[in-house]
């Protein structure tokens, strides 16, 4: 069965996505697209070989024909989306973040679970091929306890206030750089964890961007059910050393770390391995995996379950940082 799509939004994050529909054409087809901005639309439906365009989104949920709805919105504009794609029976796949409070998380969380839809959070660096073997690994029990991990997620960013639009917009992104790119290294942490985020406590820096609502880079200590700690290390200010890590672990048994590219490992006792990997296109790869998962009925990966839980952990570290103190995410409303 051909998975028929229509897009939430035609702005500049929708072109890896339609890239990773084009892949894939026996598998799904973007029928139909929306956009307040009707130039945005139909250059979206050029590029899928052309699509219906609306310029409500709620008109194409009741007209158009279509599966699933691929959200791609400013943060501050998802709950909405997601909620009345579910109530019109679409599965979603929704750009990160899933939303921006709590609130909304249980609005997205009641509307998906009443209308039997699915949901997938694109979280496209999981898809990235050492993330996927170092899971194996962790659930193999090859390095044992899990102590301690790290992600990263860090670059120069060359916003000015001419460039930065919404994302300089505390209300519309719903924070600063960690809400944003951030997310990325959260939802990493939070995957290779395999455990509930119990407790965050951080600090947020301005470091260059002055000119945001919000930070511009973040560390956060994030503490798990099982007594692991992760911690995250993002930012728009700087340019990162040669050496800094995309993830690397700490466990009972041994350690593993990676550039993105490749993976490394040592098992006490043993020599270090090296693995290296053939690049993939990780948008492509979360449009494929997202389409087969309705296709043959399967959960994803990270559904509104795991995006609630990474939204709590940057809204925990929020709130570490306007209280001094250390969070628990259990009371968090």
């Amino acid at each position: 069965m051909t998975i028929k799509v229509g897009l939430i939004g035609c702005g500049g994050i929708t072109a890896p996505h339609i890239k990773g529909y084009l892949r894939i054409p026996e598998q799904a087809k973007v029928t139909a697209v929306s956009d307040v901005v009707t130039e945005n639309a139909e250059k979206r439906a050029a590029e899928v070989g052309g699509a219906e365009i609306f310029s409500d989104y709620n008109e194409m949920l009741a007209k158009a024909d279509i599966d699933a709805v691929d959200i791609c919105l400013p943060h501050h504009l998802h709950k909405d989306a997601i909620v009345a794609a579910a109530r019109a029976k679409k599965h979603i796949l929704c750009e990160k973040p899933l939303c921006l409070t709590v609130a909304e998380a249980e609005e997205v969380q009641k509307a998906v679970s009443e209308n039997g839809v699915t949901l997938m959070c694109a979280h496209n660096q999981l898809t990235m091929p050492p993330v996927a073997r170092v899971k194996q690994l962790i659930q193999e029990g090859t390095f044992g306890k899990v102590y301690e991990i790290r992600t990263t997620d860090s670059f120069y960013h060359t916003f000015d206030p001419n460039s930065i639009g919404w994302r300089g917009n505390r209300a519309m992104i719903g924070g600063g750089e960690l809400i944003d790119t951030g997310y990325h290294p959260t939802y990493l942490l939070l995957y290779l964890a395999s455990s509930e985020p119990v407790e965050v406590t951080a600090m947020l820096s301005k470091h260059r961007l002055e000119f945001m609502d919000g930070e511009d880079s973040a560390q956060v200590l994030v503490r798990f059910a099982d007594g692991a700690v992760g911690n995250i290390v993002t930012s728009w200010a700087y340019e990162p050393t040669s050496t800094t890590e995309k993830f690397s672990l700490v466990a009972e048994k041994g350690y593993a770390y990676s550039n993105g590219k490749e993976l490394c490992y040592k098992v006490r006792g043993g020599e270090e391995q090296k693995i290296s990997y053939e690049g993939v296109d990780t948008f492509s790869e979360e449009i494929k995996d997202f389409v087969t998962c309705l296709q043959e009925g399967r959960r994803p990966v990270n559904t509104e379950a795991e995006g609630i839980n990474v939204l709590k952990v940057i809204l925990g570290a929020y709130k570490s940082v306007e209280e001094k103190r250390t969070v628990t995410l259990a009371d968090l409303v």
